[in-house]
């Protein structure tokens, strides 16, 4: 058992929730090339972004902390 290496659910879980976030992270890919030629630097994504986020943790959830002890 001490030999055995641990290993982080949640990492494969956001790999298996990523496919119901679609529609999230098509908004942020969208607004990143709408903003690619924003040389002033006032243009961001960050909603987008933690928009896709919000939706990958959510459906993390539902099934993490099932596997925990």
């Amino acid at each position: 058992m001490a030999d055995e290496e641990l290993v982080d659910p949640k990492k494969y879980l956001e790999e298996r929730c990523q496919p119901r976030c679609v529609k999230a992270l098509y908004e942020y890919r969208e607004c990143v090339k709408r903003i690619q030629d924003d040389e002033t630097g006032h243009k961001h994504c960050t909603g987008q972004y933690f928009d896709y986020w919000k939706c990958v943790d959510q459906c993390v959830a539902e099934k993490l902390f099932d596997k925990l002890k």
